[in-house]
């Protein structure tokens, strides 16, 4: 089978599930992981000859694709702030929303690192690893520590920080049942579950069915649990000037708000994103 051929199958197999652009992107995405051709390289060489190996690879994305499987777990990678990153099923795929939050964190952290080079940051809900290793990359003279619950995600996150080459130190911590933070810090920040199990309907079948649970997911009743939480723990951990920020659910940001200043938080800034929805916010005592 040639490349061409491959693709026009790739696209008829597909075209019942998603639109003809998603599609496209999906097979240059996989041509990148399975036959290291860029997309010009594949419009370049569309009589390529295609091993069986890797005409099963794609026709077994196919069936997965079906499914709705995401795409970054098929080819088991996606890039966040400009660096690589490993993900699967033990952790959220990183959303371009967080990448706003990081960069809101590294320009307000490059103000006062110029005075303090010996920075502390705390990540709360590690993951895949991308806030604390981005952050990592891009301050080089902070120290980042980060928490999750799943040991899995951590190995994950773990491998990610040495693909991206930085030093993060990852601790397994439940932190609902944690008492009390390990040290004092400049910077908390947490990207904690926010969508309530009545938003579920909202949310696509591949997230739905494939993303963790733990990782998303909070009661209708009391969706502002782990914001409760980290703040109150905040309260004792955090330098004399140090910043908390959150990635927030962008319909309960005044209740947010309210929570912060009824736990002592004075400075409460709420931030949109790129789509004018409240998802950011940072506060200090």
């Amino acid at each position: 089978m040639q490349l061409n051929q491959l693709k026009m199958e790739f696209i008829n197999a597909l075209q019942k599930t998603y639109p003809s652009t998603e599609i496209e992107s999906f097979f240059y995405l996989l041509s990148e992981a399975y036959l290291k051709m860029n997309r010009l390289e594949v419009a370049l060489n569309p009589n390529e000859k295609i091993t069986k190996k890797n005409k099963e690879l794609f026709f077994e994305a196919i069936e997965r694709l079906k499914n709705h499987e995401p795409i970054q777990y098929i080819i088991g990678n996606t890039e966040f702030y400009g660096l690589p990153f490993k993900v699967n099923r033990n952790v959220l795929i990183p959303r371009p929303e967080t990448e706003e939050l990081i960069e809101w964190i590294i320009q307000d952290v490059k103000k006062i690192t110029k005075k303090n080079s010996t920075f502390k940051i705390l990540d709360i809900g590690t993951g895949s690893g991308c806030i604390p290793i981005s952050l990592a990359k891009e301050l080089p003279k902070t120290k980042v520590s980060s928490i999750d619950i799943s040991a899995k995600a951590i190995e994950t996150a773990k491998l990610n920080a040495k693909i991206n080459k930085v030093s993060v130190v990852f601790f397994q911590q439940d932190i609902l049942a944690t008492e009390k933070l390990a040290e004092k810090y400049e910077v908390i920040v947490s990207n904690p579950p926010y969508v309530r199990n009545l938003e579920k309907e909202q949310m696509q079948k591949n997230v739905l069915d494939y993303e963790p649970e733990i990782a998303l997911y909070v009661d209708n009743e009391d969706p502002l649990l782990f914001y409760r939480k980290i703040a109150q723990l905040t309260k004792k951990s955090l330098t004399k000037n140090g910043t908390l920020y959150f990635e927030i659910n962008q319909y309960l940001a005044e209740e947010l708000k309210e929570l912060l200043q009824k736990e002592g938080f004075q400075q409460i800034e709420l931030k949109k994103d790129i789509y004018k929805n409240y998802r950011m916010c940072k506060a200090s005592l």
